[in-house]
């Protein structure tokens, strides 16, 4: 009776969480007690994994007391990750890190050597993309046309098709979500849908006296939308029966039109407005601007979007959630054309801008800082895409009726396989 006395004596200024410690300790020095079982009144050996009894005392102990299982593998991580945010150059995934020494890539990560010119537009080039898989680029021109390249295994692009049939310069293209399949939309004129690998156009959606300015793709690939002159979207099926409409000021002349892949459609719906709009639920979002949208652009992830405006700024906004603007870009030119920028390099972690002094401007996506100004061209660049696949190949388009590739200087290319990637391909 004394012994019982002195055990509840103990036991009672003890908290819950202290019991529970002294608990698991002993089962951590003695990982197999024996229970009886209820139904046969046997004893049976029923042990616990020690590492399991090891994260139940971490949800007893603070932090200080116990460190966190694998903390000092996460602090390593998080210190590698801010020495690459931190790296104005970085732009592979093979970048060597160490915690011995300070993080920095050299400028020639960057794509900024012309590797090839090509010429084969007759008039300005206003816009190109790449494919979503990097193996193609498609280009448009105010010659009335718009060329599908093939980007080769040894990085060098060839024409693979030329597609006529606009009767009006080609101000767009916009890819399937298969790469497959391309849009083409004129100035004020009909979108065009055209098979890739025969370069065969397929239907051409237009309605009435009303031209389209800009075309996109749903995301499952069914669908086709275009913002039309008289300021309305409208929506096909891929065999030109058209399936809705949105009419209103929901888009301007200048606009760009994209989904993101949750189906929400963006576009211009005012001057310095651009209206984010969920088709299910019917709710409308804005982002508002001081100045004249030029031209905007949505990140690969859906959560960004770049716009560029009249007073030669560009300006990133969170579009997940609340809006609110991230970071703001100077340095390009711009004043009497539509000049388009683009999300780019390892991870999408630079920005790149036509300008009408002639130049690429790239800046680092996180920093802001201006890190390049590419001369080559003689004429305003329209327009950049950067290669999803391939964060050292970038392309331009201009007025001299040119498209130059970008790429590392070709020293740089030869010695280090692992950053030579072409279209896709290692």
């Amino acid at each position: 009776m004394d012994a019982l006395k002195t055990l509840r004596t103990e036991i009672a200024p003890l908290s819950i969480n202290e019991i529970r410690v002294r608990e698991l300790s002993s089962l951590v020095l003695s990982p197999s007690p024996k229970v009886v079982n209820g139904t046969s009144g046997k004893e049976v050996v029923k042990s616990k994994a020690r590492v399991e009894l090891l994260e139940d005392l971490q949800k007893v102990f603070p932090p200080t007391v116990m460190i966190p299982e694998r903390r000092l593998l996460q602090l390593v991580e998080q210190a590698i990750d801010l020495q690459r945010d931190n790296c104005l150059f970085h732009n592979s995934v093979n970048g060597e890190t160490s915690l011995f020494a300070d993080h920095s890539c050299g400028r020639d990560k960057i794509p900024s050597h012309t590797v090839q010119i090509l010429h084969d537009h007759h008039d300005e080039v206003w816009y190109l993309k790449f494919s979503n898989n990097g193996k193609y680029l498609a280009s448009a021109s105010s010659d009335h046309s718009a060329i599908i390249w093939k980007v080769n295994l040894d990085g060098r692009v060839s024409m693979k098709h030329r597609l006529y049939g606009h009767q009006k310069p080609v101000s767009y293209v916009s890819w399937s979500p298969c790469d497959d399949q391309i849009l083409t939309c004129g100035v004020e004129e009909v979108v065009r849908r055209w098979d890739v690998s025969s370069g065969e156009c397929l239907q051409v959606y237009e309605k009435g006296l009303v031209g389209s300015i800009s075309c996109s793709w749903s995301p499952d690939g069914k669908y086709i939308l275009s913002g039309l002159t008289d300021k309305s979207i409208i929506m096909w099926d891929l065999d030109g029966k058209e399936t809705d409409c949105l009419n209103g000021e929901r888009t301007l002349k200048i606009s760009d039109l994209q989904i993101t892949d949750d189906g929400e459609l963006i576009t211009s719906c005012e001057e310095n407005r651009i209206l984010i709009l969920d088709r299910e639920s019917g709710e409308e979002r804005f982002i508002k601007e001081d100045q004249v949208i030029v031209s905007f652009t949505l990140s690969g992830d859906n959560n960004f979007l770049l716009v560029s405006l009249m007073n030669e700024e560009l300006h990133l906004w969170s579009i997940q959630g609340d809006i609110r603007l991230v970071s703001k870009y100077r340095g390009q030119r711009r004043s009497r054309f539509i000049v388009r920028a683009c999300f780019g390099g390892y991870q999408q972690g630079f920005i790149a801008s036509g300008s009408e002094d002639s130049k690429v401007y790239i800046w680092h996506r996180g920093l802001g800082e201006l890190i390049e100004a590419l001369e080559g061209h003689s004429g305003a660049v329209n327009c950049v895409s950067w290669n999803p696949a391939n964060p050292h190949m970038l392309a331009s388009a201009s007025d001299d009726r040119t498209i130059r590739i970008w790429g590392l200087n070709h020293a740089e290319t030869k010695s280090s396989s692992h950053i030579h990637y072409c279209n896709g391909s290692s």
